[in-house]
């Protein structure tokens, strides 16, 4: 197996370009797979997702700020979307990434980034139309009240813009495309804020 020493810098430099990893991490990856780049690869992307977790403390002041107004002028969007440095925020992934995420606000009208950022007067009032709906089934309460989680639930993952599924693939979630692009570049990425306007509508 190659030792660190043994990888030439234009491969460490090769994978970095390719993964957006940091080089630490590629020059690790590839002694661990024998200076096989594609397998590298292969790990890399294994590693990057629990890795993501760990980096969402870390401060994230640079990115862009991505803006798209519907081709009948009617709904427009601004979103804010952060990373640590200025390198990864001019990649081309970065900014798809916030290209995809003003069209997703456009069409779906999340109210919150997050489940977290919701107000508790607008849940509260979910849930209490929820138990409403429910009262008159004949179920025990406990079992009652299950069904209400579920529907709080199904309304985060309508309503949290984190919690949706991407409209272009049903099979991911707007926060796994976050921690996807974490994962690559090997830098925190969040979506700080967004606003979306449709026209008559305070």
């Amino acid at each position: 197996m190659a030792t660190v020493k043994d990888i030439p810098a234009k491969l460490v430099a090769e994978l970095r370009a390719r993964t957006g990893a940091g080089m630490m991490d590629c020059k690790k990856a590839l002694e661990q797979t024998g200076g096989d780049l594609e397998k590298a690869i292969d790990l890399l992307r294994k590693t990057g997702a629990a890795k993501a977790d760990k980096r969402a403390g870390r401060e994230a002041s640079q990115g862009v700020i991505a803006a798209y107004v519907h081709h009948n002028s009617r709904v427009g969007v601004l979103v804010e979307l952060n990373c640590e440095t200025d390198f990864v925020a001019n990649t081309e992934e970065f900014k798809q990434l916030a290209k995809d995420l003003t069209h997703q606000i456009a069409s779906t009208a999340p109210i919150a980034v997050r489940r977290e950022d919701i107000p508790a007067d607008v849940i509260a009032r979910e849930k209490e139309i929820y138990r409403e709906q429910v009262a008159q089934e004949k179920k025990p309460d406990h079992v009652k009240e299950k069904i209400v989680e579920g529907r709080l639930n199904s309304f985060y993952e309508e309503r949290a813009l984190l919690e949706q599924k991407f409209v272009r693939d049903g099979s991911k979630s707007i926060g796994d495309m976050v921690k996807e692009l974490s994962a690559k570049t090997g830098e925190n990425v969040q979506i700080r804020r967004f606003a979306r306007f449709k026209l008559g509508e305070d």
